[in-house]
């Protein structure tokens, strides 16, 4: 078979993740699927309910205080649910996550997985796998000629991340936080030390939420800067081509995102398209996303362009990044923020346009 980097980032290469049994693999994925099926069944019925609001105003008043009366047990049970984050979350169950092994480098990493069957035909099924990035990053040192850590770091000062690390435990690093996970009988411990070279590429870095920022300003940067050309002549080029960025979020068929049932995946990033089907309905902004998740560690960064007029640019005070972007790092394990992010980049989106 063959495995390019666009599979690599994409997550289409058949490459496992930290499960090796496919089955139990297959077995989760149909839950998933099926409880994505209860959402949009729920979801279905609550928008009839509100089209049927009206017809009697006593039968209006009867579905008011039904539908309240199934929001207050749904709330129930999702308090319930996600009261300890992290008791009941499958994923952190994987031995993978508690490697201890120091690697010098990630060619010496591969050896945990390269020898392992792939799960699928690559190109045919999505599967997000770490172990598909620590590929790619051994792809990166063979191609720059030099060691994947360095070549990144070197990319982060060329973006002026200056509080970006590798997450080395032997390195004194200037206010590290300290991460924390809810033990199996509820209690909030320590995370469990664990030496991320395997992973560098998957999961391998620290950041701050400023630095963060920085990197989602200058993608968004590159994303419009194409819109400007020959308009502004002094508009610096962004770190990527207009057209790359574009690429990297444009959605790839067959592939998924667990954290928002509205994108799919692209390069590396989760999108939502733009999308209304009906006047003075939903409407879907285009955004791209990416969440993340380490042992005592949740993060999220979110990156909502705003929408430009082709035919205004020129009289347009600003220069980009024009748009939202939100970011958020929690010291906590299997804490969801991709909600909460795009929440608050609607509230800041909202109150832009009402100036």
């Amino acid at each position: 078979v063959t495995i390019t980097t666009r599979l690599l980032v994409s997550h289409l290469s058949g490459i496992r993740h930290y499960e090796k049994d496919i089955t139990k693999v297959k077995e989760e994925k149909e839950k998933v699927n099926r409880a994505l099926k209860l959402t949009k069944s729920h979801q279905d019925k609550e928008q009839k309910a509100k089209e049927d609001k009206g017809i009697e105003k006593t039968d209006c008043a009867k579905q008011k205080k039904e539908h309240d009366g199934q929001k207050k047990e749904h709330d129930c049970h999702t308090k319930i649910r996600n009261s300890k984050p992290g008791r009941n979350d499958k994923e952190f169950e994987q031995e993978e996550y508690y490697l201890k092994e120091k690697f010098e480098s990630v060619i010496e990493s591969l050896k945990i997985f390269k020898n392992d069957p792939l799960f699928f035909k690559p190109g045919d099924q999505f599967l997000y796998s770490t172990y598909g990035f620590t590929l790619l990053s051994a792809v990166v040192e063979r191609a720059s000629g030099q060691k994947f850590t360095d070549y990144m770091l070197k990319m982060f000062r060329d973006l002026d991340m200056l509080s970006t690390f590798l997450d080395d435990n032997e390195a004194m690093i200037y206010n590290r936080a300290r991460c924390y996970i809810y033990n199996k009988k509820g209690r909030l411990v320590n995370a469990p030390y664990v030496d991320n070279s395997y992973k560098w590429a998957g999961g391998g870095f620290l950041s701050s939420v400023g630095d963060l920022l920085k990197f989602g300003n200058a993608l968004l940067y590159s994303y419009q800067a194409g819109q400007f050309k020959n308009r502004n002549s002094k508009l610096l080029p962004g770190y990527l081509k207009p057209g790359t960025v574009a690429m990297m979020w444009t959605p790839v068929p067959k592939t998924e995102v667990s954290w928002d049932r509205d994108g799919k995946y692209a390069m590396a990033w989760a999108v939502v398209e733009k999308k209304q089907q009906y006047g003075c309905c939903r409407q879907q902004r285009h955004y791209a996303s990416h969440t993340g998740g380490a042992v005592g560690a949740s993060s999220v960064l979110l990156i909502l362009p705003e929408e430009l007029d082709p035919e205004d640019l020129g009289t347009w005070p600003e220069a980009p990044p024009r748009g939202v972007i939100v970011t958020i790092i929690c010291n906590m394990q299997s804490v969801s923020l991709n909600s909460t992010a795009l929440k608050i980049a609607r509230e800041f989106d909202k109150e832009k346009r009402a100036q």
